[in-house]
C-alpha cells in the first residue's frame, strides 16, 4: 500500500529526528506493521508501538488504496494511549 506524507508528518518526523532519532523508514514501518492501531479524532486511526519508554503514535486515514500520514509523536504518557485488549466476552 502507498505511503503519502503530508507536509505537517514530514516537519514533525524532522523534529522527532533531532530529539529521538525516529527516522523516516522507521515511521513507515511502523505504520506498516505497527503493534496496536486505535480509532483517532476525526475518522483517522492511530498506529503505534512501544518505543522506548514511551509510545510513537502515528495518526493517518486511508483512502483509495494510500495510507496518508497526518502527523508523527512520541509520548512518555503510553498507559494514557495504549489499549489493553478487550475481552471477547
Amino acid at each position: 500500500m502507498k505511503i503519502v506524507w503530508t507536509r505537517h508528518a514530514i516537519q514533525r518526523q524532522e523534529e522527532w529526528y533531532k530529539k529521538l532519532g525516529i527516522t523516516r523508514q522507521e515511521v513507515e514501518d511502523l505504520l506498516r506493521n505497527p503493534q496496536q492501531v486505535v480509532p483517532g479524532d476525526l475518522n483517522a486511526l492511530v498506529a503505534q508501538a512501544r518505543r522506548g519508554n514511551g509510545l510513537l503514535r502515528i495518526p493517518f486515514v486511508e483512502a483509495e488504496g494510500e495510507l496518508k500520514i497526518l502527523t508523527i509523536y512520541w509520548t512518555s504518557k503510553a498507559e494514557k494511549y495504549w489499549q489493553e485488549e478487550q475481552d471477547a466476552n
